[in-house]
Parts: structure tokens; C-alpha cells; sequence
């Protein structure tokens, strides 16, 4: 991007002391970052509300199907199948596909980018409660556990790693997916990726709060699994 198009674009390439040699040149600027820290806040908050969202209806959706499919074997292969289908589907095409239905805005992009964690979801609770010792369940039923108790006081219990081990990649996926909720017109850090792809100040500020999002969001989940699964690294140990 040359000098020329830089300086008509207005102060928005300039830094607050008026310095834009820097951004002419196409270089990574400190100082303009710094100055113009503020104009990615509230992209960052839109980013983190349409992860935040759209993971939690994603695991909801999926645990319920888990739930279902763990008392129901037969559902297992053909929901499998069809999260499988929705998690292979490009997303942009996602996005675009669901434009006619729901219009632009935030709905559209949660919708995808929730259909994405459910394959994720589905399987790490499946596996959660395929991998709960039959031992434990006899246990459970010889204290007088109806089925509905022994699955949420024994069998989830015993899952949550595997189910929080899922949560931490689709968390992290999804940041990186939503990155291109801009297209939908729903924001983010992807809209200001997008607006100037060409500055390199942009992109490492841009991009880098992405990875810090991610990074911070699977920290969160990573202590909170150590806090709520302490048997778990007693054992590792």
C-alpha cells in the first residue's frame, strides 16, 4: 500500500503526534498501535459475545443429543453423522447458506458457529460417559441410584474432564471462526482484519488479540477444570 492511498485515508493512519512515516511505509508501529488501542475494544467485546454465545448453544444442543443418544445407542451413528456434515461444511458457504433465512446480523453467525462445536461436543460427552468404570455405576445402583441419579451424581461426575477437554477446543475453535462472522455483519476482530488486510500494525494487533482471547479462554477452562475435577489429578499423580 503506498504512501499516497496512506495519507488519504485520513488520521485514522496517523498516530496522535502525527508521525505517519511509519504507516506509510507499511511497517509495524508501535506507537500507532498505542494511540489507536481504542478503536479495537469494542471489536474484541463483539468477538468474545459471539463466541461466548454461540459455544454455550452449541453445548447445549449437543449435550442434550449426548444425553439422549447415551440412553439410545441407535442415535449415536446418525447423529454423528449429521454433526459431522455441519462441521464439514466451508464457513463462509455456512454463513452465506443461512443470509437468506435469518438475515445479516448476529443471529446468522451464531447459528453457524454453533453448528460447528456440536460434532466437537458430542463427542467428548459421548466419550466422557463411555469411559465411566462400570464398577462405579454398580456402585452407584447398589446405593439405590435411580437412572436419572446415577447419570448426575455418578456417570457426569466422572465425564467432566473429557466434556471440559472438548469445551477448550471448541472454544478455541470458534475464535478463529469468528473471526469471519464480519461477513454475516456481525463484527469482531474479523471486520477489522478485513478493513485494512493490508497494514501490518493492523494484522499483528487484530490477530494478536485473537490469540490472546483464545489463549485466555482456555486458561479459564483449564483451572476450572483442575478446580472441579481434583480426583482427576490426584490419579494423574
Amino acid at each position: 500500500m503506498d504512501a499516497l492511498v496512506l495519507a488519504q485515508s485520513g488520521s485514522f493512519f496517523r498516530d496522535r503526534s502525527g508521525d505517519n512515516s511509519c504507516v506509510a511505509n507499511n511497517g509495524i508501529c508501535p506507537r500507532w498501535a498505542i494511540d489507536h488501542f481504542d478503536r479495537y475494544v469494542h471489536p474484541f467485546f463483539q468477538h468474545l459475545e459471539l463466541v461466548l454465545i454461540s459455544t454455550g448453544a452449541g453445548f447445549l444442543v449437543a449435550f442434550a443429543l449426548a444425553i439422549a443418544a447415551h440412553r439410545r445407542r441407535w442415535l449415536v451413528g446418525p447423529v454423528t453423522q449429521v454433526t459431522g456434515i455441519l462441521y464439514t461444511i466451508p464457513s463462509l458457504a455456512a454463513f452465506f447458506l443461512l443470509l437468506p433465512l435469518t438475515g445479516r446480523g448476529n443471529l446468522t453467525a451464531i447459528i453457524a458457529l454453533a453448528s460447528y462445536t456440536l460434532l466437537i461436543f458430542f463427542r467428548n460427552v459421548m466419550a466422557g460417559l463411555d469411559g465411566v468404570p462400570e464398577e462405579a455405576r454398580d456402585a452407584g445402583r447398589g446405593m439405590g441410584f435411580t437412572d436419572r441419579q446415577l447419570l448426575w451424581r455418578v456417570e457426569l461426575p466422572l465425564a467432566l474432564p473429557a466434556i471440559l477437554a472438548g469445551l477448550r477446543i471448541a472454544l478455541t475453535t470458534t475464535v478463529g471462526l469468528a473471526a469471519l462472522a464480519f461477513y454475516a455483519g456481525a463484527g469482531g476482530l474479523g471486520e477489522a482484519l478485513a478493513s485494512q488486510k493490508d497494514f501490518q500494525t493492523n494484522i499483528v494487533l487484530a490477530g494478536g488479540l485473537c490469540v490472546v482471547m483464545a489463549a485466555g479462554l482456555d486458561a479459564l477452562v483449564l483451572v476450572a477444570q483442575r478446580l472441579l475435577t481434583p480426583w482427576s489429578k490426584a490419579r494423574t499423580a
